[in-house]
């Protein structure tokens, strides 16, 4: 079965869409869409340096996506405005990345497929490493879902409950920086963010509570990643843009049926 390109591109895509949903509804409700484009953008760093010390690509673009969050999430407490200060980190480390590849002598790369992803060349290999990663993903959110939600919704009741805010934000900036190191192969890293976020955000609508939201996210991503592989094999269409584009097309009709019901109630 996995002799076949498209199983192995269908599975990571769901893969991924199990990790990334469930995660990016608490990158929605902390409104933390810039961190998780900043840690994105970061991974490319980490393929240049993976390249040039030919180390495997996970394990360069985790390590940076990990000290690119870890860095942001120290400095946001000591008085800097965060959307300024993701801004400059984001847009930085893409530079700084691009710019080490262009140094990488007698190595061939095809920097749009770190950059929009190239699910379609996905191997064995790369299915175990991005279903490993999303397993531990998971496993982190189940594991600590109660004091993340409650660390989220008030700190001052997390620490009324006996829950530190900073040990759960450590371990969403953890599972933020194993999502994208996972996510590279299949949307790349400037669209690594939209899989965290359209998801999510397209479920807030119809979901009543945290945990609805969150499952509901997950069958949208997966959805998404089924259909636009198909939709980018019959159209022969970039495979990790068709896969954003569909969740988009389902975010704009939930929505949609949510103001038309706001407007008959």
């Amino acid at each position: 079965m996995l002799d076949d390109f498209m199983t192995r591109a269908t599975l990571a895509g769901i893969g991924v869409a199990c990790a990334a949903a469930p995660l990016g509804c608490f990158v929605v409700w902390r409104r933390m869409a810039y961190f998780g484009d900043a840690t994105a953008h970061a991974a490319i760093l980490g393929v240049a340096l993976s390249l040039a010390l030919e180390l495997s690509i996970f394990s360069g673009a985790l390590i940076v996506a990990l000290i690119m969050a870890m860095t942001v999430t120290s400095l946001a407490g000591r008085g800097y405005a965060m959307d300024t200060l993701l801004g400059v980190m984001a847009h930085s480390a893409l530079a700084f990345g691009l710019v080490a590849v262009s140094f990488l002598s007698g190595i061939r790369i095809d920097l749009m497929a770190y950059l929009f992803g190239d699910i379609l060349a996905v191997s064995r290999t790369d299915l175990l490493v991005i279903w490993g990663g999303a397993a531990l993903v998971v496993a982190l959110i189940v594991w600590r879902w109660s004091a993340l939600l409650a660390s989220t919704l008030n700190e001052d009741l997390a620490y009324a409950s006996g829950i530190d805010p900073k040990r759960e934000q450590l371990i969403l900036t953890m599972s933020l920086a194993i999502t994208v190191a996972v996510a590279i192969k299949v949307v790349g890293v400037l669209l690594i963010a939209a899989l965290l976020i359209i998801p999510a955000a397209a479920a807030r609508v119809t979901a009543r509570t945290p945990e609805a939201m969150a499952v509901t996210a997950a069958a949208i991503g997966t959805l998404s990643a089924i259909a636009g592989l198909r939709g980018a094999y019959v159209f022969d269409t970039p495979a990790g843009p068709s896969i954003v584009c569909v969740a988009a097309i389902l975010f704009a009709v939930l929505n949609l049926k949510g103001w038309r019901g706001k407007g008959t109630a």
